[in-house]
């Protein structure tokens, strides 16, 4: 019998506890239920396990990268700086939680299709990757909290089930104030920056403001949609700031010294060498966050279809819950505006930080980085621009840029050893939910869990209380303005006031491939109606 003992000891140890066979193993098993060829299911299985191994090769380049920037902000400001990028922080914890991650996130998912299937959250959360960053926050909070392995897998299994349906149900009545109607949702966890962006906006602008859309902007600032651009140039305008900060602070010896390794060698030699090597770093933390980019993409490319298949399965007429450039088509200018008021919002709170929170409390420092920016930024200015117009899209955008600043500052505190990795998880609704999950988790084993499910039935009430009394009912965040006229540049002028609960025709976004002609049977059906 010892030879079965040691059968079952190596597939848990080498093949389901490594969090790239596991989710090899798991692909594979979606793909056979979805009747998928040999072929097929091959292939998916190995294209996720090289997905979860390219996002372990990122986590090494992205620490590698961070390590002299956490050095000069603690030497130039007293206090640890942290680059909130939910890729970095997940690829970090992959190597000490990856099988928990895995099994946490296979359960919320079957949750979260469970209650969208009984419940009247009828939602069904697509964005993966997203999804697995939740599953890796939820992991280290509750295994911090002394937690045994099962209890995190069940119930952060339930909390994430929860999260994933609560939050665009949370936010549909402002999602629909931009698409007009229940086809689609917001699947994305920044969603508590969208509904204070619309909420600011309608406060600030109302019916007043003009439209974003009525702008022009600048072709130029549009290299920003790539985000290993954005991530790259954002980290080397970081370096040679915080460098130069440092090198006056401290003196050149010691400013030379952040790039040397345990050994003393990689050490500057002069100025110049010092400041490119800053280059270089930022440039391959860009690189970092591509690769883990890459490597998530390649595993949630195999993944999402296989859920989405079976969710279509188990929860027929679901709407679908989308990542957060699925507004951007919407209002092109209140992107842009949305993602420069968001930075700046994150400047200020960098100040804030710096000057007060910092020295008086222990902050740590945010740094504000463009890509968390571009995209939640972006997003707010949508949801701004939707309420309230120009002034929307501003205010709502810089009050994102603040959430994602003083959020990621204090839930770093509840992250335990995972707080001193100079990363953290980026966007709001990661910051408030672990905050709230982390301090319940203080409470002991018994308390601290029975705390954390109360959180989840509270959120899960919420949720259906907005869905029956302001989604099902058509309730309109910003009464007496008109709704968007389309994707894109225009006016709403352009297309007539629309008033009560009609909406007009959204166009394709520009490039969009040709629908194919409509059948004949149905054209001719279609025009005897009329």
């Amino acid at each position: 019998m010892n030879w079965l003992v040691g059968i079952a000891e190596f597939l848990v140890n080498e093949i389901l506890a490594v969090p790239a066979y596991l989710i090899g193993i798991i692909t594979a098993v979606g793909l056979v239920a979805l009747r998928k060829s040999a072929g097929q299911v091959i292939g998916g299985a190995l294209k996720a396990t090289l997905g979860f191994l390219l996002v372990s090769a990122g986590a090494t380049l992205v620490v590698a990268s961070l390590d002299p920037l956490g050095v000069m902000i603690q030497g130039a400001a007293g206090t640890q700086g942290v680059v909130p990028t939910n890729e970095a922080i997940v690829g970090i914890a992959q190597d000490e939680y990856g099988a928990q991650v895995a099994w946490l996130m296979i359960l919320g998912f079957a949750v979260s299709l469970l209650l969208a299937r009984f419940t009247p959250l009828h939602y069904v959360f697509l964005t993966g990757h997203h999804t697995l960053f939740m599953a890796t926050l939820l992991t280290i909070v509750l295994a911090t909290a002394g937690l045994d392995t099962p209890v995190v897998i069940l119930l952060g299994g339930f909390l994430l089930g929860v999260v994933m349906v609560s939050l665009p149900a949370l936010s549909q009545p402002w999602t629909k104030r931009i698409t007009g109607d229940d086809s689609i949702a917001i699947g994305h966890f920044g969603t508590v920056g969208y509904i204070a962006s619309g909420i600011t906006g309608r406060l600030v602008g109302g019916s007043k403001s003009r439209s974003t859309e009525d702008l022009k902007l600048p072709e130029t600032l549009r290299f920003l949609r790539d985000s290993m651009v954005a991530t790259a140039l954002s980290m080397v305008l970081m370096y040679l700031v915080v460098s130069l900060i440092y090198l006056n602070r401290a003196g050149q010896e010691t400013a030379f010294a952040a790039f040397a390794d345990d050994t003393g060698a990689g050490a500057a030699v002069d100025v110049g060498n010092y400041l490119m090597k800053g280059v270089t770093e930022g440039l391959s933390f860009g690189v970092a966050v591509a690769v883990i980019l890459f490597g998530v993409r390649t595993i949630l490319g195999e993944l999402v279809p296989a859920f989405q298949g079976i969710a279509e399965r188990v929860v027929p007429g679901a709407v679908p819950a989308l990542d957060a450039p699925i507004v951007f088509p919407y209002a092109q200018n209140a992107v842009l505006i949305g993602f420069v008021s968001s930075f700046v919002g994150g400047l200020l709170g960098l100040a804030v930080l710096s000057v007060w929170l910092g020295p008086a409390f222990g902050w740590v420092l945010v740094l504000p980085g463009l890509v968390p920016h571009f995209f939640t930024g972006g997003a707010a200015g949508v949801y701004g621009n939707a309420t309230g117009g120009r002034r929307g899209a501003i205010a709502g955008g810089f009050v994102n840029g603040l959430l994602i600043t003083f959020l990621p500052a204090l839930l770093v505190r509840v992250l335990g050893a995972f707080g001193s990795e100079n990363t953290t998880f980026g966007d709001a609704d990661f910051g408030w939910y672990g905050i709230l999950l982390g301090n319940a988790a203080k409470l002991g084993t018994v308390w601290g869990t029975v705390s954390m499910l109360m959180i989840g039935i509270i959120l899960l009430a919420l949720a259906i209380l907005v869905q029956r009394r302001l989604v099902d009912t058509d309730w309109d965040p910003s009464p007496g303005r008109p709704l968007p006229a389309g994707v894109g540049g225009g006016s709403t002028a352009d297309a007539g006031t629309v008033t009560g609960r009609s909406y007009p025709k959204i166009p394709p976004p520009a490039g969009a491939p040709p629908p194919p002609p409509r059948p004949v049977a149905a054209a001719e059906d279609t025009r005897s109606n009329r």
